[in-house]
């Protein structure tokens, strides 16, 4: 069904406005995938907050301009969808390498970070960033080590004198 001129240019600022906020964007493949595939991919998309959209090259190049993801107009050929990462960067990456591991029809090939354009041997390690919470939490255990140290520093020389103590103790036992 072919989109009038009103369809594509609400298409192209809807993607456009997407791309301007999203921190990162993914580019795969999809023949092959079933309906009930796509419907899935979208559910698991919608939960992990990306934005995902099938849009037509042209009318992508065009919503990509002027964003940091215009790096990947030369390679946006053939049937593909559109993932970006509105929460955090490795989010979109996930959604589609968890999916594309189940279904082989999926085939990532483009992968776009702060105007970066990666080859899809990069969607891996984009994936394996920590979320949010994930790196808050290892901020935390970083921040609080040293003064759980210095707690355990300061507090040792009174646990070797109750443990000196202690000994004395149960060496005057055994004597008597």
């Amino acid at each position: 069904m072919a989109l009038r001129l009103e369809e594509k240019k609400a298409v192209v600022a809807e993607v456009s406005e997407v791309a301007a906020q999203a921190h990162s964007a993914i580019a795969s493949e999809y023949c092959g995938l079933t309906v009930a595939d796509m419907t899935e991919l979208r559910k698991r998309a919608r939960d992990s907050q990306v934005y995902l959209r099938v849009v037509k090259n042209t009318l992508a190049r065009r919503a990509l301009e002027g964003t940091d993801y215009a790096c990947m107009s030369e390679g946006l050929v053939g049937p593909l969808l559109l993932a970006f990462s509105l929460e955090e960067p490795g989010s979109a990456a996930r959604v589609i390498r968890d999916f594309s591991k189940e279904h082989e029809q999926l085939k990532p090939k483009l992968v776009a970070v702060e105007g970066n354009l990666y080859g899809s041997e990069e969607l891996e390690r984009l994936a394996s960033l920590p979320t949010k919470e994930q790196a808050i939490s290892m901020l935390m255990s970083v921040m609080k080590a040293p003064v759980e140290k210095l707690a355990r520093t300061l507090a040792e020389p009174h646990a070797k004198l109750v443990r000196t103590f202690a000994a004395v103790r149960d060496q005057k036992q055994q004597a008597a």
